[in-house]
Parts: structure tokens; sequence; C-alpha cells
């Protein structure tokens, strides 16, 4: 199977970004299913219904969340009802959604999951603990091999140590979170498919999706600042990856922005 990974949706302009790309590529690379990380589609952070739906139409299967998943308050009202939208595995138990889902096409199916890591991003019980019983769940659940997660995780190291720990456990492990795409993808040694981080779908010339010019004032300042979404051209990163019998056989990052 292919699968596409669609990085960090920010705002306005990633969601116009993915309504342009995920079809084409869909259609040219012969994708089975596209995995996009929402959890910036909303204008303030977070996701809302509307852009919840444009993301399903626009050729998302799920849709993944990390810190700002409640951000937007009115998440709150759908969430439990979205089979495509997930939040993090390692919230606490009785949290709102759930924290993975089944992808089936055909004799197709992939499991994609959705976890958070601690350092310098939240103190959710450590994604190392909580992954064992996802994947015993997933086990108990449908004994499916495919299986793909989404790590938002801000430190590099606390992606990669995870990456090695499910080496063989999972088919791919995507880093999302810095919304700055790496360039280390790579296939480790039990075949498992490794990306620190995907990037980000959103304007081009801003601060990791927010208007430079409000980055920089809060950096020269310290002081606090509302930040706005960028405007402007548009960036889209993700990911391809072919995947065989719970096992990933190549990764390919995609990188397009707008003329």
């Amino acid at each position: 199977m292919k699968v596409l990974f669609v990085a960090d949706i920010c705002g306005e302009v990633g969601l116009e970004m993915a309504e342009k790309q995920i079809n084409r590529l869909r259609r040219e690379e012969k994708i089975d299913f596209v995995v996009a990380n929402g959890e910036n589609a909303a204008p303030k952070n977070g996701i809302n219904e509307k852009s919840l739906r444009r993301l399903l139409l626009a050729g998302a299967d799920c849709i993944t969340l990390g810190n700002h998943s409640f951000d937007c308050a009115e998440v709150l009202d759908f969430i439990d009802r979205s089979e495509e939208l997930i939040r993090p595995y390692n919230y606490p138990q009785g949290t709102p959604g759930k924290g993975w889902c089944l992808l089936e096409k055909g004799a197709e199916r992939l499991a994609v999951a959705s976890l958070l890591g601690n350092v310098f991003v939240s103190n959710l019980p450590s994604p190392f603990a909580a992954v064992d019983d996802l994947l015993a769940e997933i086990k108990a659940s449908c004994g499916v091999k495919n299986i793909l997660i989404d790590i938002h995780a801000e430190v590099t190291s606390e992606k990669i140590a995870l990456a090695y720990y499910l080496d063989g456990k999972v088919s791919a492990v995507i880093g999302t979170h810095t919304h700055v795409q790496t360039a280390d993808e790579k296939i480790l040694a039990q075949g498992t498919g490794y990306l620190t981080d995907c990037g980000m779908c959103g304007a081009y010339e801003s601060v990791l999706g927010v208007d430079a010019a409000l980055a920089i004032e809060r950096f020269r300042t310290q002081r606090p600042v509302r930040f706005a979404q960028a405007k402007g051209k548009g960036q889209f990163n993700g990911c391809i990856l072919e995947i065989t019998n719970g096992k990933t056989i190549s990764i390919k990052r995609i990188n397009i922005v707008e003329k």
C-alpha cells in the first residue's frame, strides 16, 4: 500500500494547499490512504468542524491532532462522533475522542495512531509507556500489521528514540509539531520508516506559519504578542510511504512551494 502523510496544516493557506495537492498526489502517486495532521487548521489553532470537513473533502482519510487538540472549544461538539479524527492516545483515560483509528480499502488495512511527546510540549503520560498499551489494543481489536504512528513532539531525540523503540513493531513513525521539514527520512533495521519532522502546510514566508512581523516583535520585546497566521503563497510538506506486510519499503519527502 502507499500512504501519503500530510504535514501540520496551518490555517487558511494550509487548507488551500491541502485542497490543491492531496487529490492530485493521490491520483498521480496511486495513494491508498491519506493521513494529515490538522491540529492548527482552525484560524486560532486547534481544529473546528469546518476545517475538518474541508480536509475530508480534500481527500484526507484520517486527521491527527497534537498539543493543540482542544484549543478550539468547538472540537468537543464533534470529536466523539468523528471517526476520521484522532487525538493523542496518551491523553488520560476518559478524554474525549480516541487515539487511533483503522482505515480500510478493499484488502488493505492501516491502523493510524497519534502520540504526544513530553519534553517542552506536554505533561501527559510518557508516549513510551502508552505505546505498549496502544499496540496491545490494536492487536486485540483488529490484529492489523500495518501501523503508522504520528509522534507530535518538540525534541528530535525523543522522536528518534521512540522510532528505535518501535522498530519492527510498527510500519512507520512520522514526526510532527516543529513545522520544519527534516532531511533524515530512513528505514530502520527492522523495517520501520522514519522521518523526524514532516514539516508544514501553510504560508511559505512565515515563522512556522505565523506572520513573521509578529514573531519578530515577540522575540525583540519579550512581551506577549497576539499571533496571527501568515498569508501569501503556500507550501505543502509531506511524505509518501510504501508499506508491505507491516514494513516500510520506501519513504519519500514531499516539498511543494507555490510560484
